[in-house]
């Protein structure tokens, strides 16, 4: 029995990947955690707004403005702070973060796009944007809890949705060469594996379970393509000399298991 809502996506490179979503429980743990966190910074926005408001008078005579205009003003100013703050919150740790905000990193899920792509500026502007929609009268709840990919309104917008992060598994779901073994630790040392995100392992992982199911000449154009993407991901300005795609795929695969 499946308790937990999966899905598959097929990569452009032919490698299937299974996430599974994050589930509300998660999604409002995250939530709560960001909400404290905002509450905090707006807690300190309102007190700054507060010092203008008392001030009023000073700021009147200083700029020869009516003193019912100035605390317009203010309020004008601190309402449009306040909503850029919160927007901009979730835009900013989303697109800097690859789909996490503190709340998701801590609970260890993650905003990415319907093809399983991270997710772009734009998308995170979109969610953000809605989240004040999905915030009212718990619109967004409902919709999660009512739809199969459990997407709110924000995510339907934007081709959104949200995922539990998968690790590397630390078993012997497969078998590995010794030179592979042997390779590991020069990537550890050269390379910046953490650039490599979760979905990028699983399909490095799904790879490596299933190319002996194919056939040599599609494993091999396959391991190629994987081999150059992981590459550059991962910051190796060239693979060592001699080193095989499959070799160099399966060196990756153990050295991020290790950092993990």
């Amino acid at each position: 029995m499946d308790f937990f809502n999966q899905f598959k996506i097929e990569t452009p490179e032919s490698v299937e990947l299974e996430f599974t979503l994050a589930g509300i429980g998660n999604r409002v743990y995250a939530f709560v955690i960001d909400m404290i966190i905002l509450g905090l910074i707006i807690t300190i926005l309102l007190i700054i707004a507060a010092f203008f408001l008392f001030n009023i008078p000073i700021i009147s005579s200083l700029f020869g403005i009516e003193e019912e205009q100035v605390s317009l003003w203010i309020l004008a100013i601190q309402f449009f702070i306040i909503f850029a703050t919160y927007v901009g919150y979730f835009v900013l740790f989303e697109t800097l973060w690859q789909g996490e905000t503190p709340g998701k990193r801590f609970v260890k899920i993650r905003v990415i796009q319907d093809n399983g792509r991270p997710i772009t500026l734009q998308q995170a502007t979109l969610r953000a944007l809605f989240k004040p929609v999905d915030d009212l009268f718990f619109l967004g709840l409902l919709f999660v809890i009512l739809g199969k990919r459990e997407k709110r309104i924000g995510d339907w917008v934007a081709g959104t949705l949200i995922i539990q992060e998968a690790k590397g598994k630390k078993g012997t779901d497969l078998t590995v060469s010794q030179e592979a073994e042997n390779l590991t630790k020069y990537l550890q040392n050269n390379t910046d594996l953490s650039r490599l995100l979760p979905e990028d392992f699983a399909a490095l992982r799904r790879y490596l379970q299933r190319r002996d199911e194919m056939f040599t000449e599609a494993r091999m154009e396959l391991a190629r393509k994987l081999a150059y993407q992981v590459k550059d991901i991962i910051g190796l300005q060239e693979i060592p000399e001699g080193t095989t795609s499959n070799l160099f795929l399966e060196a990756v695969y153990l050295a991020y298991q290790k950092q993990v």
